[in-house]
């Protein structure tokens, strides 16, 4: 379906928007992956991919809170997958304008974008923090919307933009709603590969608060719904959870990842590293029921499967990781 057509990837760099790129590449689209302007022209995680892909990718480096540069870039796109967002959290506190700068300003100007040049369609990406603690489970998309932390009144707003402009102006656009993704190529900032790479290269795994819980899916079933999100017909104006429906805590997680790596270490907890209580987050759980009615779309990667492929990755790229410090 993705055969000769002109695909937008804003975010191309990061963790999910790399492997985004790579399956639309596969799938024989013509991307454009809009990259942050760096002075290294760095292009982040597209490094990876393998080069017999990248004769149908162009990367185009600007800055998404330009709305001049968005316009030109989206020009003859006919699919715009807007995954450009600022989303570490701990950051968020340090910094919340910049969050709505890009988060918020950086969604409306692809939204105006889109509007203009009558885009077929626009595919938004949320995040499962909008839910905050669940006040019921599992968490289905009505569910009501709690800013726990910046960044997550930052995508709240972004989410309500890209409603508006769906409701005021019959604008093309899906709203996915992930919950949290994990697989190679995921930064340091994330708490698997924090634990991963602490276990290969400390005496002790040191991480925040081990109760919180977390739906975690891997990357490839990830982009699925997104692909499906880009050319299912019928689902303008929806918001739609990703998710898994199983849950464990941050603490189950280090012990079994421990156990993968056949590591016996001590996981210590590290006070510097928690949220402000009343921003903590402390269970999500997604319904994904809607997914599969709409898109026919259901994780098929089993998290110990994709725990060894992360393993494997962070083993096999120690350089990229820190372990000795927190990565905000």
């Amino acid at each position: 379906m993705f055969a000769g057509k002109k695909v937008l990837v804003t975010g191309a760099a990061g963790f999910i928007g790399s492997h985004l790129v790579e399956v639309l590449l596969q799938r024989g689209a013509n991307v454009t992956a809009m990259v942050r302007y760096n002075s290294a022209s760095s292009i982040g995680n597209l490094d990876f991919l393998p080069s017999e892909l990248r004769g149908n990718l162009t990367v185009l480096a600007g800055n998404l809170e330009d709305s001049d540069f968005v316009l030109r870039a989206m020009e003859d796109q006919t699919i715009v997958f807007h995954l450009a967002a600022l989303i570490a959290i701990p950051y968020s506190y340090v910094a919340p304008r910049s969050y709505v700068r890009t988060n918020v300003e950086g969604t409306l100007n692809v939204l105006e974008a889109a509007r203009r040049l009558k885009t077929q369609r626009v595919v938004h990406t949320s995040t499962s923090e909008v839910y905050g603690t669940a006040l019921r489970t599992p968490i289905d998309e009505d569910h009501p919307l709690q800013g726990q932390s910046p960044y997550s009144a930052s995508k709240i707003g972004a989410d309500k933009i890209a409603e508006s402009y769906y409701r005021s102006f019959d604008l093309p656009v899906v709203t996915l709603r992930p919950f949290n993704t994990f697989g190679p190529r995921q930064s340091a900032r994330a708490f698997i590969p924090t634990i991963i790479s602490q276990a290969l290269e400390r005496e002790a795994v040191h991480l925040g608060s081990l109760t919180p819980r977390r739906d975690m899916t891997f990357v490839t079933d990830t982009v699925e719904g997104f692909i499906l999100a880009g050319t299912t017909e019928n689902v303008e104006g929806e918001t739609i959870n990703l998710g898994t429906g199983e849950t464990h805590s941050i603490g189950d997680f280090a012990h079994r990842i421990l156990r993968l790596m056949g590591v016996d270490k001590p996981i210590v907890h590290d006070a510097m590293r928690d949220r402000p209580s009343k921003s903590e987050v402390l269970n999500l759980v997604s319904d994904n029921a809607k997914a599969d009615r709409l898109m026919k779309w259901r994780p098929t990667t089993s998290l110990d499967d994709g725990l060894r492929r992360t393993i494997e990755f962070v083993s096999a790229h120690r350089e990229l990781y820190a372990p000795a410090t927190y990565t905000v």
